[in-house]
């Protein structure tokens, strides 16, 4: 691995950007705090207090440089070596960041994520405690971190094309909780090992062409774990690699790319402050590659880096330690002196200990009362006449009891189950049931410590949205299914200047199938927008900007290219609100189309798949563009994120056209009846609805009356349990669609027949009918003996009821 020729910075008196003395003595202390942060971190992961640790150490200066430039309203997207510019900022305090080492569930201690990410993965609070938004410009704002190495980028691309729309459109400018003429830059960071990935390029690209001000850091260490940038990078630098991003000149297109070590203070302040004035005047994106980093403790507490580091290395890294070069540019200007930067040294490393200490003593203190509780439970039951068969086994789980030393919930919940089970069959005395009651609270207090918040609290959410029925005129007019969508989405538009839509072909054409028609030319490209090709950051994109008060469409073509989305989609939006507990929301509407089409790549139904990856989104299936509308008219007035499938073949054909398009909502989780029946319960959505009402007349000529179901959402799944209520008449079921074996149908199996136990009302074997376990054929007939079709249909139905009635129904076959 090459090393730097350099030396250190030559003494001068000069100090960058007209700061104080204070300014610079302020920066020593948070670089000496961080770093024995770092230090103290590590060993408490090796003292059994946290199962991992992941530091920002030899990050600090560059990270400090960073947030001098760094302004309320500003955005971060970053990762998990972030803590110094955090604690710069002031929005992480060491006590928080102990508390989120040791996994403390409690908001109050780790508001970031109330312990649910392990540590360095940083947020700020958007909302307060009923859900809502809280100002945005009068805050620093930091989007929730996730572990995929790249993954902050899609996001990050949207938090700076926020600031474009809310520059560029004057319809917006009254919002001044959430942008200030499109003021705020977007600050994103990464490792260079990172720069890999092709999130990262992909944003990069759509960055300079948006002309956006994302201000990106890569913070390069030479290293991606053991791994070194010979392997990771052409030419082994990323801003050589990417110099035809540059742009030519002032007011031309393309980013500004600087460089600068470090270990550098003062040529990191002058970067940041040039790179931070470029993307918020000029909107220009910047790359700034900070080169010459240094990591003393290795990637993580996994492993050492003396494994794969050579002594020259080493040696280097030691020399260059960015807080030792500070040190000794600051006794160069001799503002300070040496005894002034040891005294504030040793008080840093004192600050760390009192934070480890209150943090740690924050997370053990509720736990030892609510074992100390539980232990005078379980004595009670061991020292009760009531009970004296079962005392050898009641000490023998206070024994185990006394043994445990960390600050375990889960230990004395196991112990209380063990000693209830050990009770069971005993009289239930008073002292039974006060620990059943100390069981059953301790398991509530878990659920919400654990579980809660995967989707809205807030009066907005989506699923509180009530039906309001659409309504037609006496003559309504009988239109193209994409028709009715466009009158949907014009209205959405003329109502909310801060819903906007964007994709592939979605803006001069007005999409594939003509739900924008005619759009951006009534409303402007910023309203209605085109897009490269480049599904992961449209997901992102629409992130982003949903974080920032707006409410965007983002347009995947086609739902088979959904799986280039997918990881951003499941791994940063789907857990969005669950992750920060409540704390940051990003409501994106992900609009697409799939099911019946032609061929391998345009007629997809992943949507085992999707529900798989997805908890946190909603998963809506509509079955024609009407029903579609009403999504969209109960989603753009929610707070929640949804994933909105069309049906590929619907587009053409006929539906009439409500007099309230923009108004009427069709209920999230409510199934709708489309047939009734007497003898066999069909559950399906989407374009297989057609199919099975086609199954269905067919069922009717030989006298079989069937019940057709549309489920109409996945996610969230027949709220009410309605489903059941029609398998108690019909006794039969069969769920149907166009996924693989084994996918939605699978889903929707186990909610009737195990959540909602119909298998209580079945004369016969549940049946699940999907299409065949490989992607469908091109052309027509492909399409029919790939995917369930009307004679398949019939035909599963005719045996069920052959089985129960063999002379009524003749074989067939």
């Amino acid at each position: 691995m090459p090393l730097s020729t350099a030396s250190a910075p030559a003494p001068t008196t000069s100090v960058p950007l007209n700061m104080s003395k204070a300014d610079l003595l302020a920066d020593f202390r948070l670089a000496c705090e961080s770093r024995h942060a770092s230090l103290t971190g590590r060993k408490e992961v090796f003292a059994g207090k946290a199962k991992f640790g992941i530091f920002g150490d030899g990050k600090e200066v560059a990270q400090l440089a960073m947030a001098r430039a760094f302004q309320p309203g500003d955005w971060r997207a970053g990762y998990y070596r972030d803590q110094t510019f955090m604690l710069a900022i002031g929005e992480l305090t060491l006590e928080a960041w102990f508390a989120q080492l040791y996994a403390h569930a409690d908001v109050a201690a780790e508001p970031a994520s109330g312990g649910r990410s392990m540590n360095g993965h940083f947020a700020t609070r958007l909302l307060d405690e009923d859900g809502n938004w809280l100002p945005q410009t009068t805050r620093k704002n930091s989007s929730a971190d996730i572990s995929p190495t790249g993954g902050q980028m899609p996001r990050l691309l949207g938090l700076a094309y926020a600031s474009k729309l809310y520059r560029e459109n004057p319809a917006l400018h009254g919002l001044t909780d959430f942008s200030v003429n499109g003021n705020e830059v977007a600050f994103g960071t990464i490792g260079n090992a990172s720069t890999s990935e092709g999130m990262f390029f992909e944003a990069l690209n759509a960055a300079g062409v948006l002309q956006v001000p994302l201000l990106m850091s890569v913070w390069d260490d030479a290293f991606g774990i053991s791994v070194g940038a010979e392997h990771h990078t052409t030419k082994q630098s990323i801003s050589a690699a990417l110099a035809g991003l540059q742009r030519d000149g002032e007011g031309q297109s393309g980013f500004e790319i600087l460089v600068v070590k470090g270990w550098d203070y003062p040529a990191l302040l002058e970067t940041y402050a040039r790179a931070a004035q470029l993307c918020r005047d000029q909107h220009v994106p910047v790359l700034v590659h900070v080169v010459e980093m240094t990591q003393p403790q290795g990637h993580s507490t996994s492993g050492s880096h003396e494994r794969y580091k050579t002594k020259e290395r080493l040696a280097w890294e030691d020399e260059f330690d960015p807080i030792k070069q500070l040190r000794t540019w600051l006794l160069s200007t001799e503002i300070v002196s040496a005894e002034e930067l040891d005294e504030i040294d040793a008080a840093a490393r004192e600050r760390v200990r009192q934070a480890r200490v209150s943090a740690w003593n924050a997370l053990s203190h509720p736990v030892k009362e609510e074992r100390a509780e539980f232990t005078a439970l379980l004595t009670a039951l061991a020292t009760s006449p009531d009970y004296a068969a079962q005392q050898p086994a009641l000490n023998e789980l206070l024994n185990t009891l006394a043994k445990v030393t960390e600050p375990s919930r889960a230990e004395a919940v196991k112990l209380a189950r063990k000693a209830l089970r050990v009770l069971r069959g005993q009289r239930p005395t008073a002292a039974r049931r006060e620990l059943a009651q100390w069981l059953e609270t301790q398991e509530g207090a878990a659920a919400d410590r654990y579980n809660a918040n995967l989707f809205s609290q807030s009066e907005h959410a989506a699923t509180l949205k009530e039906e309001i029925a659409p309504e037609y005129a006496d003559d309504a007019a009988l239109l193209d299914g994409r028709e009715i969508l466009n009158a949907c989405f014009d209205a959405h538009l003329a109502r909310d200047p801060t819903i906007f839509a964007f994709g592939e072909d979605v803006g001069r054409i007005g999409d594939v199938n003509q739900g924008f028609a005619g759009l951006q030319d009534k409303y402007g490209v910023l309203r209605v927008a085109d897009t490269g090709i480049r599904e992961c950051t449209i997901a992102g994109q629409g992130i982003g900007a949903a974080l920032r008060g707006l409410r965007p469409i983002a347009e995947i073509q086609y739902l088979d290219y959904l799986l280039y989305a997918i990881q951003i989609l499941s791994d940063d939006l789907a857990c969005l609100q669950w992750r920060t507990k409540g704390g940051q929301k990003a409501p994106v509407v992900i609009r697409t189309r799939g099911h019946r089409l032609e061929g391998i790549w345009h007629s997809g139904s992943p949507i085992g798949m999707i529900l798989s990856t997805v908890r946190g989104i909603h998963v809506l299936v509509p079955r024609n563009m009407t029903q579609a509308a009403g999504f969209y008219n109960v989603l753009l007035r929610s707070d929640e994120p949804a994933i909105v499938i069309e049906c590929l073949n619907g587009y053409r054909l006929k539906e009439k056209l409500p007099t309230n398009v923009a108004d009427f909502q069709v209920p999230l989780g409510q199934p709708e009846v489309l047939r009734t029946g007497a003898d066999i319960t069909f559950v399906t959505y989407g374009s297989m609805c057609r199919v099975v009402l086609e199954a269905a007349e067919q069922l009717a000529e030989v006298g079989i009356s069937a019940e057709v179901i549309d489920v109409q959402s996945l996610l969230p799944f027949d709220t009410q349990h309605s489903i059941v209520e029609s398998i108690k008449k019909t006794n039969r079921v069969i769920f149907a669609d166009e996924d693989v074996p084994g996918g939605a149908t699978a889903f929707m199996f186990q909610h009737v027949v195990d959540e909602q136990q119909a298998y209580r009302w079945l004369d016969s074997k549940p049946r699940c009918i999907s299409a065949h376990a490989h992607r469908p054929p091109y052309g027509s007939d492909g399409d029919y003996f790939s995917k369930p079709n009307p004679e398949d249909l019939f035909d599963a139905a005719y045996e069920m009821l052959r089985e129960a009635d063999p002379a009524k129904f003749a074989a067939i076959y």
